[in-house]
């Protein structure tokens, strides 16, 4: 079978990797002109664990892998305020993994048969029954039988295909940042913690990288979902007055191509695929950010999406299959998301005071699973199923 995947981040690598080594023949299509090297820090745990341990993929995940002792919330002077064990809210192992790096093991494990064209951009989907035509900007046409968005919420595919992007984005209040700046006095004052401004409102987070960085997360609240031309003078007016090391990171953020930028929002669509054209990952069905798990659920999906690929029916049949398998488990992570907003970026210094004590409640050892299903989710045995059905470990059993 040729399939034809349009986005080369997580998703779209993943698939590409797991149809490849299933023997069918891979093309990728991406608009950048190389790979992304903005975004922040992924707690990679849950399906995307499970599916890279069964793609071989897990000891190259280790290797890029940071250890963070913890995520330390901070106020205006540095003094610690609460701390989170990033643990306590996964299903299983975990594995915090910078997204440029996780995007680059997928890229470097690629089969060698996977073609993979970068500063491709599609300007056309044609269906026409038993296979389908991709066109891009440059006047190149592209014969599969199947086509694939796994272009990010922001999808190409989706907007040709199934409708304009404001049909199906839920915008949930925030904006977020990302950006890497050089400060050896920041990065050894956070040595090997995750730091985070205990602030109402807006808050920005800190990691120090290996090769001597420091990346900066940011998120605010904000009722105007439309994105500022410039970049950096959004996020260094969005920040300002914040405390502690802020002032010095805002000094260092970089001009506005090198900063990751977007809404926080989901994708809520009422079906991923018509005919021979399917989505997989943020394309359609972004958790957003305050649910996290979003690189997890990308990879994952794409798994089941190969597997059903790979099962003797109809390619139609395939993509219900993998609808009927994996909508379920992202409209729950979906719905976490959401019922967490209040709790991830408080609006005001009582919530503030009241996520402190939850934040203690819940290290309770008989309240950690609790709070852990509540905040991220249920955990899903899916993809050990599908990988292995006679050997399902008993701590990943729905």
């Amino acid at each position: 079978m040729k399939v034809v995947i349009c986005g080369a981040g997580i998703a779209g690598l993943a698939l590409a990797n797991r149809l490849a080594a299933l023997g069918h023949d891979v093309v990728v299509l991406e608009r950048t002109p190389g790979p992304r090297p903005q975004g922040y820090m992924i707690d990679f745990f849950g399906a995307g664990y499970d599916a890279v341990e069964a793609m071989g993929l897990l000891p190259a995940l280790r290797e890029v892998a940071y250890h963070l002792e913890e995520a330390t919330l901070l106020d205006e002077r540095g003094r610690r305020r609460a701390r989170i064990d990033p643990k306590q809210f996964a299903t299983g192992p975990l594995l915090s993994i910078m997204r440029p790096d996780l995007e680059r093991v997928l890229r470097e494990h690629l089969p060698a048969a996977v073609e993979l064209r970068f500063d491709t951009s599609v300007t056309a989907v044609s269906d026409h029954g038993d296979g389908v035509r991709v066109t891009a900007a440059d006047g190149s046409q592209y014969e599969a039988d199947l086509v694939v968005g796994a272009d990010g919420i922001h999808s190409t595919v989706r907007r040709l295909v199934f409708g304009e992007e404001p049909e199906f984005l839920r915008y949930l209040g925030f904006h977020t940042a990302a950006f890497t700046f050089d400060s050896p006095e920041i990065h050894a004052t956070i040595g090997g913690r995750f730091c985070l401004t205990d602030t109402a409102g807006r808050q920005m987070g800190f990691y120090s990288l290996r090769d001597g960085r420091v990346a900066a997360f940011t998120v605010h609240r904000t009722a105007n979902p439309v994105l500022p031309a410039d970049l950096r003078a959004a996020v260094r007016h969005s920040y300002g007055g914040l405390g502690w090391i802020a002032p010095e990171a805002l000094d260092r953020c970089p001009p506005s191509p090198d900063i990751y930028y977007d809404q926080v929002a989901q994708i809520v669509m009422p079906r991923w695929s018509t005919g021979r054209v399917v989505l997989i990952g943020d394309a359609c069905h972004a958790v957003s950010l305050l649910a996290g798990q979003g690189a997890s659920l990308g990879i994952a999906g794409a798994y089941v999406l190969a597997d059903q690929l790979t099962r003797p029916q109809p390619i139609e049949q395939a993509l219900t299959s993998y609808e009927e398998l994996w909508r379920p488990i992202a409209e729950e992570k979906q719905a976490a998301g959401r019922a967490g907003a209040g709790w991830f970026l408080p609006e005001s210094r009582l919530r503030l005071a009241l996520r402190r004590l939850m934040l203690r409640f819940i290290a309770l050892p008989m309240v950690k699973r609790r709070a852990a299903a509540v905040l991220t989710g249920k955990s899903t045995a899916l993809i050990s199923n599908l990988a292995d059905p006679g050997q399902v470990p008993a701590d990943r059993r729905a």
